[in-house]
């Protein structure tokens, strides 16, 4: 007996678009296209432009929200766009200007769907005058003082510079990077979106017209409040150095506050520029409290490093890392 061929009737195009219709609630709970976000962020606000030098201006900006996540900031000169920085950054340095110019600066922020906010308030700054000849940087900021305000925010103080022409700002570094600056008039500064339950190191620099930078100021430690139920740090603190010479190579010897761990500390790890340069172990005993290391490092006069260390706990995981401050070889 033959077989036989069934021929299936075709579906009209209009009852195919009507099962689509239906079918489409159920696709989208199985996994299908999720809605498109068109929602754009919301419009930085806070907005300040400060005039650094002659050829340059320092702009900031409060964080801006989302209905989905922040990818970052564009920032405007007029209508020019003239940087894009990650959402993690909420101020830069508009360089390449002209003395004694009017310029103005405005923000947007974008998410991660390319969804652009309207732009920020227009903030207008005139950068400062071409300088007189000037050859010496400014003195350093003195007595730099601060307070840990909560889990997320900081304080500081410092004494005011001075400079042969005139300190037109102060800038704040946080373990070698600037992360906020004020005005020559202004000696304080508020730093916020700090993380909690964190040692942070910072300093002062003084900037004057040309475009120079003071020394160091003294190094300020401060840790943040730890998030309710957080544990308790296991970082060492009070991280200081002092720079000597021995037989043609430098000598910096180190001296820490050892933390709270419940038991003894058998070695440290310490960092130079955020690379391990060396394992700490005790010969003996490990110390109690204060510790000290001698480190012989060989580079030339001039050379900087930042330092931090991190201590083997009891249970022989690695704790958090200290403070990180910069030093510089110097005869």
């Amino acid at each position: 007996m033959e077989g036989t061929t069934v021929q299936r009737p075709h579906m009209s195009a209009a009852l195919t678009c009507s099962a689509a219709l239906l079918l489409a609630p159920l696709l989208a709970g199985c996994g299908g296209t999720a809605e498109a976000d068109t929602q754009p962020p919301s419009v930085p606000a806070g907005v300040t432009a400060q005039a650094s030098s002659s050829t340059s201006v320092h702009v900031m900006w409060e964080a801006a929200s989302d209905n989905k996540t922040i990818a970052g900031y564009e920032v405007y000169r007029g209508k020019e766009k003239v940087k894009s920085v990650p959402a993690t950054k909420t101020m830069i340095d508009v360089d390449g200007l002209t003395a004694s110019t009017d310029y103005t600066f405005t923000v947007r922020s974008k998410d991660t769907a390319g969804n652009l906010s309207e732009p920020s308030k227009a903030v207008p700054v005139t950068t400062q005058a071409t300088p007189a000849k000037d050859d010496k940087p400014p003195t350093a900021p003195t007595e730099l003082t601060g307070t840990a305000d909560g889990s997320r925010a900081a304080t500081l103080s410092w004494g005011k510079s001075t400079d042969d022409v005139g300190v037109t700002s102060y800038d704040i570094y946080q373990e070698d990077s600037r992360i906020h600056s004020v005005p020559a008039s202004e000696t304080t500064a508020k730093l916020t979106g700090l993380r909690p339950g964190t040692v942070y190191t910072f300093t002062v620099r003084a900037r004057d017209a040309s475009d120079k930078s003071s020394p160091d100021s003294n190094a300020l430690d401060l840790t943040t409040a730890s998030a309710p139920g957080a544990p308790a740090s296991t970082a060492p603190t009070g991280l200081r150095s002092e720079i000597g010479k021995e037989g043609g190579e430098f000598t910096v010897d180190l001296s820490w506050d050892q933390p709270d761990t419940g038991g003894e500390i058998p070695a440290y790890e310490l960092y130079l520029n955020g690379k391990l340069t060396t394992t700490i172990v005790w010969g003996g005993t490990p110390p109690k409290g204060r510790a000290t290391y001698r480190l012989h490092l060989s580079d030339p006069a001039g050379t900087r490093y930042s330092v931090k260390l991190r201590a083997k706990l009891p249970d022989g995981k690695w704790g958090d890392f200290s403070a990180q401050p910069t030093i510089v070889l110097a005869d």
